[in-house]
């Protein structure tokens, strides 16, 4: 029988599994289970960060806010990732807002825990500088696209990053929320929505949006989708198009 104070087998977060298991098995007991509930705040802006959040399952937003009260996502952080990167930084705040969009689990670590094991393990920190570059690539990609292609464009490499999150083939997200998480109205969302239905990409409906065809899904969807999985695949040791990047 497993002990009760080592990792569970069913662990997901790739960060944490990519450890040594000597350096997991040192910072496990300071990580706290916790349910992530949607529109949960793990993030405030401008606010000291007291934890950092090692995503289990569902998805955490980062959201830029403007003057005008309009929001729009910059970044995107499942199974894959952590939230709290100020703190690896040397910093204890930012001015984006980390907000969980689909309700998940994940492990809490105390910020001063955080930096105490930064210290303690190198080969942590060498992992979440490269997790750190990643997403930063992730963030700057999204400047790019939403800047340059089209809202259908967008909308499919949106959902297959969701999708890459998520056990199943459907996500729990309204037409408001997705024009928020790609800088548009609502409309927008809908039109766009409406043509990858018709194509029989996706189905939705009452809230929820179902991935159908997800080889066309990734056919409609821009480059800016391939290059940061491929940039995700290398920093987990995946080789790229052999080994499925979901469960």
């Amino acid at each position: 029988m497993a002990s009760p104070n080592a990792p569970p087998s069913d662990l997901r977060n790739r960060l944490l599994l990519a450890l040594r298991p000597e350096d997991l098995a040192e910072l496990w007991p300071q990580l706290e289970p916790v349910d992530l509930i949607s529109r949960d705040v793990l993030q405030v802006p401008e606010q000291p960060m007291q934890a950092a959040w090692f995503i289990e399952t569902g998805i955490v937003s980062m959201l830029a806010t403007l003057e005008d009260g309009d929001s729009a996502e910059v970044g995107l952080v499942g199974n894959e990732g952590v939230v709290g990167l100020p703190l690896l930084l040397d910093d204890d705040r930012d001015d984006l807002e980390g907000i969980v969009q689909m309700a998940g689990t994940g492990y809490r670590l105390p910020a001063d825990a955080f930096r105490a094991a930064l210290e303690r393990l190198p080969a942590l920190r060498r992992l979440l500088n490269r997790y750190a570059l990643v997403h930063h690539g992730q963030v700057a990609r999204t400047g790019a696209c939403n800047g340059r292609h089209h809202i259908d464009q967008r909308l499919a490499r949106w959902l297959l990053m969701a999708h890459d999150r998520t056990e199943g083939d459907t996500v729990p997200f309204t037409h408001e929320v997705l024009g928020i998480m790609l800088g548009v109205r609502r409309a927008g969302v809908t039109v766009a929505a409406g043509a990858l239905q018709k194509a029989g990409l996706i189905r939705y409906g009452g809230g929820r949006v179902t991935i159908t065809d997800r080889p066309g899904l990734e056919a409609v969807a821009c480059e800016c989708y391939g290059i940061t999985r491929r940039a995700r695949d290398r920093l987990f040791g995946l080789p790229p198009g052999e080994i499925p990047y979901r469960w």
